[in-house]
């Protein structure tokens, strides 16, 4: 059965719900999250499957995705850790945005994204499903490559990353 999204009004107050491809097709807004995790000076990063809906082949961070209907951001968070990565950790919500971003497929994410951070540095199991390829980058190049290749990133990646790796300027 498809996931149920939670369709959210601009304070992301609960509006509804939907069918993930419908709300993606019609491009309702909806809430999501999006998880970073960095060891030391690196952040992890992971290549979206290319049979992913839409931004297959693009590099973005270790996790993303959305709270189905009735599930709290926290559970979420922790379920799609394990799905996608195969780990557990404690993570911090820094801050939410809101971003819409139009596809060739005709698909849209308008998405009330928060934004997570942990530290992680043990095994890895990725779900190739989910993301082709992961790796760690460190954080000045990584910033250095989201200014001269943004066409590698994902639309929420290059809006989220530059807040993230903020944190950790020298």
């Amino acid at each position: 059965m498809e996931d149920q999204l939670i369709l959210v009004d601009i304070f992301d107050n609960p509006a509804g719900a939907g069918q993930k491809l419908e709300v993606h097709r019609k491009g309702r807004l909806h809430r999501a999250f999006s998880v970073f995790v960095y060891r030391g000076r690196e952040m992890l990063l992971q290549k979206r499957s290319p049979e992913k809906y839409h931004s297959g082949g693009l590099w973005t961070n270790a996790c993303c995705s959305h709270p189905r209907q009735g599930e709290a951001l926290t559970e979420a968070v922790e379920r799609r850790l394990r799905e996608e990565l195969g780990v557990r950790m404690p993570v911090e919500e820094l801050y939410s945005f809101v971003y819409r971003a139009e596809f060739e497929n005709g698909l849209t994410e308008y998405e009330y994204d928060h934004v997570f951070l942990g530290e992680y540095d043990g095994e890895i199991r990725l779900n190739q499903e989910e993301a082709s390829e992961i790796r760690w980058a460190d954080m000045d190049e990584l910033a250095e490559d989201l200014r001269n290749n943004p066409e590698k990133y994902t639309a929420w990646f290059l809006i989220a990353a530059p807040q993230v790796l903020r944190r950790f300027q020298r």
